[in-house]
């Protein structure tokens, strides 16, 4: 910590104010735990807006800008993430959900749609990508396939879909995925690899606050909702099942993570697998 910093000082209003802040505008909920993280993070902004004090960061964010907000939620979330993260996920995509859904739909709807609702850089819908096309093979012409990957973080949507990543994000992503769906880089950029075009197809990616008005249509068919609710107070996350119940088509999956669980919400829905619910029909 540089001597500049020391001199920042995060009083008791101003943190509460914050954390308020997040979770009025974003729902989140912040803790004493969280508050040298907030205080790390925070520093740097105060730095970057030359600003002389958590007070006038505070002002600035009081004034209402909605760029300034973004900017800050941004800096607060936390996007930890992985390629095939919580990988029964995907083996239950593999082996039951989609033969299921390929062997059950008729020739006149042959729709897929799934969401990856806290998609973070992108490695998760991009995961959900190669499992959908391994499964889907040579009927993927004669389907309508379509992903959307959506988040509150305005920064981590451009790096996933740019879909350029270090070479060590996908050292266990397995080598026949490696070879068939990314593109090790040349020269400059040896050390980076890119996901193919026939992944980026499937996902559209939309920056989207859960709290707020969900613009899409639906129904989906698989909700990816995976260690986002437990940054909600227990009202909010009740809440949010209820929006994502509406969302899913009769039978259709709602996939958490895996310190997640559905609470009283449990009683609309079967428990299939770990942290796997479907909708009753």
């Amino acid at each position: 910590m540089t001597e500049r910093d020391k001199a920042f000082q995060l009083s008791g209003d101003n943190f509460d104010y914050l954390c308020q802040f997040v979770y009025d505008t974003a729902g989140i909920v912040l803790n004493a735990s969280k508050k040298e993280m907030v205080y790390r993070r925070l520093t740097r902004i105060i730095r970057e807006r030359k600003l002389s004090s958590f007070t006038a960061y505070c002002n600035l964010l009081k004034a209402d800008t909605e760029k300034e907000q973004d900017y800050f939620i941004n800096a607060i979330t936390t996007n930890l993430t992985s390629f095939f993260r919580e990988q029964h996920h995907f083996d239950y995509m593999t082996q039951d959900e989609l033969p299921k859904l390929l062997g059950n739909r008729l020739s006149h709807d042959k729709r897929l749609r799934i969401w990856s609702s806290a998609s973070s850089t992108g490695e998760e819908p991009y995961s959900i990508a190669i499992t959908v096309l391994e499964a889907m093979k040579s009927q993927l012409s004669q389907w309508d396939v379509k992903i959307l990957a959506t988040d509150i973080d305005s920064n981590v949507l451009a790096v996933a879909k740019e879909g350029t990543y270090d070479e060590r994000r996908i050292e266990d992503v397995p080598r026949k995925f490696k070879e068939k769906y990314f593109t090790k880089g040349i020269g400059i950029n040896e050390s980076k690899v890119k996901v193919g075009k026939q992944l980026q197809a499937l996902i559209t990616f939309k920056k989207l606050n859960l709290l707020h008005e969900w613009p899409m249509k639906g129904p989906f068919d698989i909700i990816f909702c995976r260690n986002v609710i437990i940054y909600f107070d227990k009202k909010t996350q009740q809440e949010l099942f209820a929006r994502y119940y509406e969302m899913l088509a009769p039978g259709g999956l709602l996939i958490l993570g895996h310190s997640e669980n559905l609470g009283q919400y449990q009683q609309h829905f079967e428990s299939v697998g770990r942290t796997i619910f479907r909708k009753a029909f």
